[in-house]
């Protein structure tokens, strides 16, 4: 169900109709040998192979579909700075001293994403700054409390507005509170994510598409099989995210339960005239508010507006899809009524049940990157570079994040989806109210 889903959603995808993709890579036939295997050829997949080429190792990466076909090739381009889960479960589990190595290495993966695009000369629209905003009182506050705590804690000053201060930054009577501040950013990510694939051909890496694994025996070496072939290799490195089980059950059954896969959605308006994208946000920064079912903005390099919001905890994609995300759209900005939308796509991202990431290990050398909750643009750079320095030997920024502490979703397969469905029916209601 998630599959067909999944590939209805993207049918209509402004990232994709933007791009000129190269011919696909050829599927896996027969058997081939490497030191990694890395399976998932999303950002955090693609990021791994890049640091393990760059370590020296030969590596094989198997993607199910095409390269970042699945979330990183539809997000929202959000490049943000921090954790969905923000610091509380790093400080609350690992203390203050772990927490603070935890988020200087969130401002790593905004750094390591600049340097990518740099050395490879990806060419993705790259634009820095981020507008947190609030649409009532109690979220103004509450968005005022995390800015002061993160720049009393953690040093990262952001500059605050409320009330109708606000319209500084963002023309929309929606708001009454704006955090603002440049580290943070946007891009296009679909042009990003075919840019790491063409860096990580570069430096060696093998790539084939439309090779799912169907399961890996485990053991001092690995074997993972596809329908074709096998790849054998002395570690493993699994990038799948909520797609992994769904291609392959017997793959990685173990941590099935410890994400979710949950529905996400975005529209895209017809080109804009540039003044009134300069009206409507000023600074171009990406926007998103604090609500618990957010949404989440920004303008493209050819000025249309980009509306990403929406949840469904179920595989199904919910009804009227384009006039709904339409409508939450002109109600943040009015002035956009009558615009006509040319795209409407979505996906399924990760999340884990605290929203922090969930890094690990199955046995001594199958590694696992997943849990980015939806804050994964930056964060799946980051994580690359930590399992390919665990794998050669240097395991100690991965175990900052291995050591966190994660539940499984509860009712198994079957009630999972109707208790998350409940329980964000209470927040959604505790936003409006």
């Amino acid at each position: 169900m998630l599959l067909n889903s999944d590939t209805q959603l993207k049918q209509r995808s402004y990232y994709e109709a933007s791009v000129q993709r190269l011919p696909s890579e050829p599927p896996l036939q027969g058997a081939v040998n490497a030191d990694v295997l890395v399976v998932g050829a999303g950002f955090a997949g693609l990021s791994a192979a890049i640091e393990l080429a760059q370590r020296g190792f030969s590596v094989v990466l198997l993607e199910a579909d095409r390269i970042c076909s699945g979330a990183s090739g539809r997000n929202g381009g959000q490049a943000l700075v921090g954790y969905a889960s923000g610091q509380e479960p790093f400080e609350r589990q690992l203390g203050r001293a772990d927490a603070r190595l935890a988020w200087d290495m969130s401002l790593e993966g905004i750094q390591l994403m600049d340097e990518r695009i740099a050395r490879f000369q990806i060419d993705c629209d790259r634009k820095s700054g981020y507008l947190h905003v609030a649409d009532s009182p109690r979220k103004a506050r509450a968005l005022e409390a995390d800015v002061q705590a993160m720049e009393r804690d953690y040093g990262f000053a952001c500059a605050f507005a409320r009330g109708a201060d606000t319209q500084r930054h963002i023309a929309s009577q929606r708001y009454c509170a704006a955090a603002f501040e440049l580290t943070s950013g946007h891009l296009h990510p679909l042009k990003y994510g075919l840019g790491l694939a063409e860096a990580a051909r570069s430096l060696g890496v093998r790539i084939y598409e439309q090779s799912p694994v169907l399961k890996i025996q485990r053991g001092a070496t690995l074997t993972a099989h596809t329908a074709a072939g096998l790849v054998t290799a002395q570690f493993g490195v699994l990038a799948g995210n909520c797609t992994l089980g769904e291609y392959g059950p017997r793959v990685a059954p173990d941590i099935a339960s410890r994400i979710m896969p949950v529905g996400t959605y975005m529209v895209a308006t017809a080109p804009l005239e540039p003044g009134l994208c300069q009206r409507l946000i000023p600074s171009n920064a990406a926007v998103c508010d604090n609500n618990f079912v957010l949404d989440y903005f920004r303008f493209s390099a050819d000025h249309r507006l980009l509306f990403g919001g929406r949840v469904s905890y179920t595989t199904r994609t919910p009804g009227n899809l384009e006039v709904v995300m339409g409508q939450r759209m002109r109600q943040v900005f009015p002035a956009l009524q009558g615009v006509p939308i040319e795209y409407v796509w979505g996906g399924f991202v990760d999340i884990s049940m605290n929203r922090a990431p969930d890094f690990g290990r199955l046995g001594d050398n199958l590694y696992y990157l997943h849990g980015f909750s939806g804050h994964g643009v930056a964060l799946t750079g980051l994580a690359g570079r930590l399992v390919a320095e665990a794998v050669a030997g240097q395991a100690g920024r991965f175990d900052v994040f291995a050591a966190l502490q994660h539940r499984a979703f509860p009712g198994g397969a079957f009630l999972r989806t109707p208790s998350l469905v409940l329980g964000t029916l209470f927040f959604r209601l505790r936003d409006a109210f």
